[in-house]
């Protein structure tokens, strides 16, 4: 559903200002992760974190569920909407809602465990409470879809921490401008900014993989460098299906398709500095995949290669 975008973006910004807030800590570890809680910390973080919680949903419900008939607890099924990229967004915004939880608690002293899973669930939490309103909403349904691409996002911020106490494989987003929202401006975006966060023609998500850590310590290999799949699709001006005209103007007939993506890409939180002001810079591009030579394989054309893909 489109509407969701707007919770997508609520992680986006709620992600980089704990990453200027927390960057800005001492480097060392017994600071920045506290041996023992940090009562103030914790009571900020737990403050924090529920009026966020609760003005979001109230402003969603406000905006978005109030003025629409309420009906009883039901399911849809929207699986074939956008070739599956929304789903691709509910795990983006799921993993980043998990990253974000867990650094709170640790910041606060919680111990590994509980900070992994307490903080971890806190993405399937928050998008499981906008799935609810749905259901109860005769405009819209409870989707099974969505809640298993939430519980896929959380589950690889958890397995990780879990098996490596650390993200080995970090889920990215990039954008390029495309033709399509000129003849959808209202599903698909009016100007740049909303371009970026409705257009699913130009978004594409990312498993970016860094191949240092899964070799020997001593390995001169760059700590910074991953490897990269990507999942985009392209040729929608519409849900399910592209519709024939908008307002009375006729839409061009675009072929809907799916494309995959291998590239690398750059790990900036490996990077080495001294300087502060570059690692908060890092820390918080740390969601945008760069952009690097890649090849592409997509069900209309097959094969392309890309100099330099955004």
């Amino acid at each position: 559903m489109k509407i969701k975008h707007i919770s997508y973006t609520i992680v986006l910004i709620i992600f980089l200002l704990n990453n200027c807030t927390y960057s800005q800590n001492d480097s060392t570890d017994n600071i920045f992760y506290p041996e023992k809680i940090n009562k103030k910390r914790l009571t900020a973080v737990i403050a924090t974190g529920s009026a966020l919680y609760v003005g979001s949903m109230i402003g969603l419900y406000s905006m978005w569920y109030k003025d629409y008939p309420k009906t009883t607890f039901h399911f849809i099924n929207d699986n074939n909407e956008w070739l599956q990229m929304d789903k691709m967004g509910h795990i983006f915004t799921s993993y980043y809602l998990g990253r974000i939880g867990y650094e709170s608690l640790r910041w606060s002293g919680v111990n590994e465990k509980k900070s992994t899973w307490y903080g971890g669930m806190l993405g399937f939490t928050f998008l499981m409470t906008v799935e609810i309103f749905d259901g109860f909403s005769a405009e819209w349904g409870a989707s099974t879809g969505d809640i298993i691409a939430n519980g896929l996002g959380t589950a690889l911020f958890i397995g990780q921490q879990l098996a490596w106490s650390e993200q080995r494989f970090l889920v990215k987003f990039s954008f390029h401008q495309t033709e399509y929202p000129q003849y959808r401006p209202d599903l698909l975006g009016k100007n740049l900014i909303q371009e970026i966060i409705k257009d699913y023609n130009g978004e594409t998500f990312w498993l970016s993989g860094n191949i240092h850590s899964f070799l020997r310590k001593e390995s001169k290999f760059p700590k910074w460098l991953n490897v990269a799949f990507g999942y985009g699709a392209e040729g929608m001006t519409g849900a399910t299906s592209n519709p024939p005209e908008y307002e009375g103007q006729p839409i061009p007939q675009f072929d809907r398709y799916r494309q995959f993506y291998f590239s690398l890409d750059v790990d900036y939180t490996r990077i080495k500095t001294r300087s502060k002001v570059l690692k908060v810079f890092f820390t918080v591009i740390s969601f945008i995949k760069i952009p690097f030579p890649t090849l592409e394989y997509n069900t209309k054309d097959g094969l392309k290669f890309h100099y330099l893909y955004f």
